[in-house]
């Protein structure tokens, strides 16, 4: 990667991957339990979270004061619903730790005006952060939650359409049906999450190879949402990648 700014860490497999993110995480709140902590939702970081709960139930940390904000939630799509990202978060995290709910900070994809909605979450950040830890992965595409090619590298908290291959790579989580697929979401905007003072880039899976390899070590371009990471001043990539 271009500058001095990141580590990367290459793992055999996910499972290592994901033991050393946890690890990381639990260092964090240890040091700082009123940690404010960006989450990330997909297939990628359930293992992390599935570590995370383990170590909660081992007496090995606390989540009584950390505070999160998850960077993304489909619209139009309850939070009871099983697809949306706040049921994910409740399943795989939230729901088995001690956190204090007034805490917990999540998009909602159900409101009456979706643009306040977007104000309110970024004032919300503003007032909780800076994010001291921001748990990222990334898309097919190179995006960086749900902030597609083209997206202005200083975007704040906004309503985005789906690209068509996220739609498509999203299918997978309902039951392969694309035309189920929200065509948009709230993110977190990329101007937003390079203000995290850290940065946790989990990237699992050799299908995601070459995209990784761009945003690492190709130009800065909006086109790669993810490759502005290359200006963020400290960012661990953690991935089983062969690079």
């Amino acid at each position: 990667m271009r500058g001095n700014s990141v580590e990367i860490l290459k793992f055999n497999n996910n499972e290592e991957l994901s033991e050393k993110a946890a690890e990381v995480i639990i260092n964090k709140i240890n040091e700082k339990p009123k940690l404010t902590l960006g989450l990330a939702t997909g297939s990628t970081p359930m293992q992390t979270y599935k570590n995370l709960v383990k170590a909660y139930k081992d007496g090995k940390v606390s989540f009584k004061e950390v505070i999160t904000f998850n960077l993304d939630e489909y619209l139009g799509i309850s939070p009871t619903n099983p697809n949306s990202y706040t049921y994910f978060m409740n399943e795989h995290l939230l729901h088995h730790v001690d956190i204090d709910e007034n805490n917990v900070h999540i998009p909602t994809g159900v409101g009456e005006n979706s643009e306040k909605e977007c104000a309110q979450y970024e004032r919300l950040i503003k007032e909780e952060g800076p994010i001291d830890l921001q748990i990222l992965g990334m898309g097919l595409n190179g995006h960086i939650a749900f902030n597609e090619p083209g997206t202005p590298i200083t975007a704040r908290t906004h309503v985005v359409e789906l690209d068509e291959t996220t739609v498509q790579a999203n299918s997978r989580f309902f039951n392969g049906e694309k035309e189920l697929v929200p065509t948009h979401a709230i993110t977190m905007g990329i101007g937003t999450i390079m203000e995290a003072k850290e940065i946790l880039f989990l990237v699992q899976g050799e299908h995601k190879a070459e995209g990784l390899r761009k945003v690492l070590y190709g130009d800065v371009t909006e086109m790669i949402p993810a490759s502005i990471l290359q200006k963020h001043p400290n960012v661990t990539v953690l991935t089983d990648i062969n690079l």
